[in-house]
């Protein structure tokens, strides 16, 4: 019996040699942040929007989810299409469209135009997701490797918080279709620009063989972890201005102010899984920090009335969302049989984040209404035990 090969992730060779080319690893980070601005930029303007075209709220948030779901519905196809046809076309490709469909968005007389821009906008924004990891585990050396897929990470909470704060302001001088507008003109410039500072024609790397479906067993683990860990915390910061406003007595503004801040702290976590990768500090034991989800759940949702206590909790929960998403992204390179699988590998994490970025704020909202917060601090229990038991098995093979 043939005995079952070991995964490929040594470096190539002359890598000790190389050094890591930070420039062009901060524009693609850019082009993700970019990215991110453009699926958050309907939230600063969805009152404005609703009221024009005449969307009702669950159609509103239709248009605002629309293109994590189609993460959640083809991640992994994605992860083949783009070895198919190379990252760096991909990744040119998918800005390009982000910002022909949000272009498009500007012209919406009604919610079908709307809902259907942002499904094509959806797949522009999964290309990029997907390819913008996959080019920072080629580009990045093995001792920068986690660091740079760390600060990748931060992109969401980045890009969330520049469109919460741009749009409000610039919204209310160029109106929603202005804004849209912009930042479609923003996305497409960033298009450019990673077309000109990225590898073109023979030069490009080309993918080695396909991976086999054994060889997506690590991965698969690895994204279920991260599709729960994303369940679990990410509609913490969505259900927050409700929770401030119904059980606190904040004022609606009051309340979005607090959870902006609070949301944009989920870029400290993804920031120290670089450091603390860079440290030497294995996948495992970083993983048992996903624990202090816990008592931060009881801090935020308990009966115990401090509206001090229940900020500090959502803190918490708002570091670790980014903590345990950046782990995520900075384990797979050490999980994958070969290296250059990498754009499959992230097409599975990708359709795992999408999924529990779609599923839970729907989900936790069920259990507030039916059975009131405090119903949400076993629910979160149960998925972050989850999460932190298969990312040790992830870490335990990482060692390996």
């Amino acid at each position: 019996m043939d005995s079952p090969s070991m995964p490929d992730t040594s470096e190539p060779a002359g890598e000790s040699a190389r050094r890591t080319p930070w420039l062009t690893i901060a524009v693609i980070y850019l082009g993700g942040v970019v990215a991110a601005m453009s699926f958050g930029k309907f939230s600063p303007v969805g009152p404005e929007v609703a009221a024009e075209l005449g969307l009702s709220l669950s159609q509103l948030g239709w248009v605002i989810s629309a293109v994590v779901g189609v993460g959640a519905a083809a991640g992994l196809p994605a992860g083949y299409l783009v070895r198919r046809i190379g990252a760096e076309r991909s990744l040119v490709a998918g800005l390009a469209l982000t910002a022909a469909a949000s272009a498009a968005s500007v012209a919406a007389p009604d919610f079908g135009w709307l809902l259907t821009a942002r499904v094509a906008e959806g797949i522009g924004y999964l290309l990029i997701i997907i390819t913008c990891p996959a080019l920072v585990v080629r580009l990045a050396t093995g001792r920068d490797r986690g660091t740079a897929l760390s600060i990748w990470a931060t992109f969401v909470p980045m890009g969330l918080g520049a469109s919460t704060l741009a749009g409000g302001a610039l919204a209310s001088a160029l109106g929603w279709r202005g804004w849209i507008a912009l930042v479609a003109g923003l996305t497409l410039a960033m298009a450019l620009v990673l077309w000109a500072r990225l590898p073109r024609g023979p030069g490009r790397q080309t993918a080695g063989p396909r991976p086999r479906a054994g060889a997506l067993w690590w991965p698969l683990v690895l994204a279920a972890a991260f599709c729960l860990a994303i369940l679990v915390t990410l509609p913490v910061i969505v259900l927050l201005p409700t929770l401030l406003i119904e059980q606190q007595g904040y004022s609606a503004a009051a309340a979005g102010a607090l959870t902006s801040v609070i949301s944009v702290l989920s870029a400290i976590g993804g920031l120290a899984v670089g450091v603390l990768l860079r440290r030497g500090i294995p996948v495992g034991v970083l993983a048992m920090t996903g624990l202090l989800t816990l008592p931060a759940a009881w801090l935020l949702f308990g009966d115990h009335g401090s509206a001090s206590a229940a900020l500090a909790g959502a803190a918490i929960v708002s570091i670790e969302n980014g903590f345990l998403g950046a782990l995520g992204f900075a384990a797979l390179p050490l999980v994958l049989e070969r290296l250059d699988h990498a754009d499959v590998g992230n097409g599975v994490v990708a359709q795992a984040g999408s999924l529990g970025s779609l599923l839970g704020p729907p989900l936790f909202g069920l259990v507030a209404a039916g059975l009131g917060f405090g119903a949400l601090v076993p629910a979160i229990a149960v998925g972050i035990l989850a999460a932190v038991g298969l990312l040790l098995l992830v870490g335990r093979r990482a060692s390996r």
